[in-house]
């Protein structure tokens, strides 16, 4: 589908106002009903947490381009790829199952449609992040979906189209997690959605302060995670 000629001109007036490298962040969050109550409140304060410590760096504020995927009972974007000082964090509510391998599938098809943008408008960008957090198992494990999701997720990160990471609050199935991932998937401690988010900022500052296609070493992700 082509996009709306409005929202080209939008793009493309950005990408005028701000030729710098972008970073691009996909969060594909677990809303499920399971979420429900403390855990929804604390992923929400995180994600506040997140922008505004990327919104303090100037040259952050500037590359990383955010975007949100829900999946609670379906799938959802609550926001669509922008950069931090035009991203306004979406209200989370918790509600539905998990259709996880239909999250990351919807996910990776709309990080390639923001990468093709940057290509056409001649903006470089580093290697994105994908991070999923779900405090459960699939309920679309039976379904093509986990299928494309366990294939893309390999192909992409052995290509080196973006990092997957994946982070198991209570009551994942940290077993699927790692079906899916290449990377071992990170258990969360307690409900820190805070510290978490801090350790994503800081890593994606240091990036950001890179030049593309450098290697970056990143913080350890110590104080959020358990062994």
């Amino acid at each position: 589908m082509d996009q709306n000629p409005f929202l080209q001109d939008q793009a493309r007036q950005s990408f005028v106002d701000n030729p710098e490298p972008r970073c691009p962040s996909l969060l594909i969050l677990d809303v499920s009903g399971s979420m429900s109550g403390s855990p929804i409140q604390q992923l929400q304060s995180g994600v506040e947490a997140y922008r505004d410590s990327l919104y303090s760096d100037a040259l952050a504020r500037k590359r990383v381009e955010i975007a949100i995927l829900n999946f609670g009972g379906r799938v959802e974007l609550v926001s669509a790829f922008c950069t931090v000082d035009n991203f306004v964090v979406p209200t989370l509510e918790a509600s539905g199952d998990t259709p996880m391998g239909q999250a990351v599938v919807e996910g990776l098809d709309l990080l390639n449609s923001q990468k093709a943008v940057y290509k056409q408008h001649g903006i470089s960008y580093f290697r994105p992040w994908v991070f999923l957090i779900t405090d459960g198992g699939p309920t679309d494990v039976q379904s093509h979906f986990w299928t494309e999701a366990k294939q893309r997720v390999r192909e992409g990160e052995s290509g080196r189209a973006f990092s997957f990471f994946a982070v198991g609050v209570e009551g994942a199935d940290m077993n699927r997690l790692s079906e899916l991932c290449v990377r071992e998937p990170l258990k969360l401690k307690g409900l820190e959605f805070r510290k978490m988010f801090e350790w994503l900022s800081a890593s994606q500052q240091a990036v950001s302060r890179s030049s593309v296609g450098e290697t970056v070493k990143l913080p350890p992700p110590t104080g959020w995670t358990e062994v």
